[in-house]
């Protein structure tokens, strides 16, 4: 019996001490992310960047399908070196995608007031559920159908308003989204706490889109709000 338990013990240390690595290396890549995503929004501002700008429709569905693509790419090659690349790619193509909206951004006159307060908002919901996922012994995984329902409604919404291109529903779709996606943030994290996700590339393709949404929704309600036109 006592040789039971020292094994049980053993084996409960190695699947922390593993649960506790796949964490950490999903943290210093999800930051490493950030650098690409700076650069590529930096970039895009500069070149005044935009897909298609000429129409919304073909622009929202092509930047989906070079999104999908990046993430099929993304999960095919999640146990090498590969994955790591392609991740950084994607969060470049990212960037330059953001630059659009910061564009509008800082077209108000409090613009770079707003993106800031948008990224310390970012930053405030994600440490503040990830704390929660990382020390609470709930199990969030009740929460997938919910999470999964709300990202198609989500994403039709958003699809519907490429054509329709009206301003309450962009602002509705901006709000569920901060919500939807923060519990994402929560829900994620929680799933390598508690070892749903063993691989830090997916784990960090995850939460990185969980960040960027927020993110970007968050910014979208600031400026309409609180924008300050010249």
């Amino acid at each position: 019996m006592a040789l039971l338990n020292l094994t049980q013990t053993a084996q409960s240390t190695t699947w922390a001490q593993e649960r506790h690595r796949v964490l950490r290396n999903t943290y210093m890549l999800l930051a490493l992310s950030m650098v690409p995503t700076v650069l590529g929004a930096l970039l895009g501002v500069q070149m005044r960047f935009s897909l298609l700008a000429g129409s919304p429709v073909m622009s929202f569905v092509l930047f989906l399908a070079i999104a999908w693509g990046f993430m099929w790419g993304i999960e095919r090659n999640k146990n090498s070196g590969l994955g790591v690349g392609l991740l950084l790619g994607f969060t470049f193509f990212m960037g330059l995608m953001l630059s659009r909206i910061l564009q509008v951004a800082l077209g108000f006159s409090n613009g770079g007031s707003l993106i800031a307060m948008a990224g310390a908002g970012t930053g405030a919901i994600f440490f503040t559920l990830a704390g929660i996922a990382s020390t609470s012994k709930r199990d969030f995984s009740g929460m997938t159908k919910f999470l999964f329902v709300g990202v198609i409604v989500v994403l039709l919404a958003a699809l519907a308003n490429a054509f329709l291109q009206i301003p309450a529903l962009s602002l509705t779709i901006a709000a569920v989204a901060v919500l939807l996606f923060s519990a994402y943030i929560l829900y994620d994290v929680s799933r390598v706490v508690n070892g749903g996700e063993t691989n830090y590339i997916s784990a960090t393709l995850a939460i990185y889109l969980d960040v960027y949404n927020v993110f970007v929704s968050l910014l979208q309600l600031l400026m309409a709000f609180t924008g300050e036109r010249d």
